[in-house]
């Protein structure tokens, strides 16, 4: 049955909740435009798709603002009724701490448990749609993409860096191109300054070049008598064909990453790449087997016999003549044998770089909703041992703690992605640290703790310097 109490509680939650959950959600927001802000700005980009790319940015942010605006409420509620003097009301009723955080617990079990959905069932279509946008607008602005001092391979065939882009993105300075011919070394253009521009139809990028150089060398491969071809021009017009960078826009199944998965989703590929140790022992006895041929013969009827050759040196086993055809033909195999098998171990490599990829997302659903009830056990008893309320002292706290559990969070899956831990370890370290600072907050608060109280540190240091003083005065006197 609700009481008073609780509608009290629940009403003094609400308020601060919503705005909490509001600035938390515009500065997570802000802080992905303050980052493309230069590229976005200026581009001819139509309202429409500017404002659906703010709606699938602010949609992204939403799990990670609840638990940011949780921990700000419960502070800012519980310091608020601190402040007041309505904790010590209620404590002196009889009313014990848990008892009236009791409603705004469960609360925080339906925030968990929306958040949870929201990531599981939202943010997999919110990933892909963001995605989706983001290549178009770079399809159709290309100028966004190529940034300054940065080289750009997203063209295949080329390297493109550009030492200076003007506001309108057309001109541009200090151009270097790379063509990939896979020959003796890449053909390289360079140019003081030029124009860079789509034609009309979107299917070309053309970059009209001013005053600068053509490198080429022309030869065959090991070979020290090749030629090399220096042309100046001062005008001079290259062309890219966008064919290859452009993907099919019929559907969005052209991207693909974890993150755009459910849980349903990310099990079925994590079953899958968990089995790849077995698929990759089959592959390698059925691609080296066949160089190896003795390996047959290793089986359970190998007997070791002694060798009926006479004792020789090695280089004396075979005729002069056939010596090293078979010195040429064994290193052909080796080499033949070590590339297969990198081939292999590359692929795998990448395989299990994937598993730990799907991992961390599958976890990730659950540390961010999780993340929603261990910083409320962190800020309702902070709030009831601060005792203050307004913005000031809440927002600073709840800034500390949010960058400590974002910190965490971010070493646990640095520490996946490289290797050193598994992914339950990582990704759920955060909450391994914050929990045991909840729990001992909120025995501190259910003991009046004057923990955060300034006016005990102040008494205290004072009677210590009043003692401090009055011993030195004993010495004084003594001498």
């Amino acid at each position: 049955m609700i009481k008073k109490l609780d509608i009290l509680i629940i009403r003094s939650f609400i308020g601060p909740f919503i705005a909490a959950f509001a600035i938390s959600l515009f500065v997570l927001t802000m802080q992905f435009f303050w980052l493309y802000i230069d590229d976005l700005v200026g581009k001819g980009l139509d309202l429409i798709t500017v404002f659906k790319l703010i709606g699938l940015v602010t949609l992204f942010w939403v799990p990670t603002a609840l638990p940011l605006a949780l921990l700000f409420s419960s502070i800012m509620t519980f310091g608020n009724l601190g402040e007041s003097f309505e904790l010590v009301a209620i404590k002196a009723a009889g009313i014990p701490l848990l008892r009236f955080m009791r409603p705004l617990l469960i609360i925080t079990f339906f925030i968990c448990g929306l958040a949870f959905l929201f990531a599981n069932n939202i943010i997999p279509v919110t990933q892909l749609k963001l995605a989706s946008l983001k290549y178009d607008i770079i399809v159709s602005k290309p100028s966004i993409e190529i940034k300054e001092g940065v080289f750009y391979d997203k063209i295949d065939g080329y390297i493109i860096k550009l030492g200076k882009k003007e506001k309108n993105d057309s001109i541009i300075h200090d151009v270097v191109i790379f063509e990939k011919i896979y020959s003796l070394q890449d053909n390289i253009l360079v140019a003081d300054r030029g124009i860079m521009r789509l034609t009309a139809d979107k299917r070309f990028l053309e970059f009209i070049l001013i005053n600068g150089w053509r490198y080429q060398e022309k030869g065959v491969r090991n070979v020290t008598n090749t030629e090399f071809n220096r042309m100046g021009f001062k005008e001079y017009k290259k062309v890219f064909d966008m064919k290859s960078f452009q993907m099919n826009k019929s559907g969005d199944s052209a991207f693909y990453d974890p993150k755009m998965l459910s849980v349903r989703q990310l099990n079925t590929a994590i079953d899958s790449l968990e089995h790849v140790d077995s698929v990759y022992i089959k592959k390698s006895k059925a691609e080296v087997s066949p160089y190896l041929r003795f390996a047959r013969y290793a089986d359970s009827s190998w007997k070791h016999t002694k060798n009926p050759l006479p004792k020789l040196a090695p280089d004396k086993l075979f005729s002069d003549s056939i010596h090293q055809s078979l010195i040429d033909a064994a290193a052909n195999q080796l080499a033949t044998i070590k590339g297969t098998v990198f081939v292999m171990a590359t692929d795998q490599k990448e395989k299990l770089a994937s598993l730990e990829l799907h991992e961390i997302e599958w976890h990730r659903k659950f540390t961010l909703s999780a993340a929603c009830l261990v910083l409320f056990l962190i800020g309702a008893p902070l709030g009831s041992i601060i005792r203050k309320g307004g913005l000031g002292t809440p927002l600073v706290f709840a800034i500390i703690f949010f960058v400590v559990f974002h910190l965490f969070n971010t070493f646990g899956e640095k520490f996946v992605k490289s290797g050193q831990t598994n992914a339950l370890a990582g990704m759920w370290l955060s909450s391994f640290i914050l929990i045991p600072i909840g729990a001992f907050l909120t025995y501190k608060a259910m003991r009046d703790s004057q923990l955060l109280n300034q006016e005990f540190y102040y008494r205290t240091f004072k009677r210590l310097r009043i003692f401090l003083t009055t011993l030195k005065q004993k010495k004084t006197n003594e001498v």
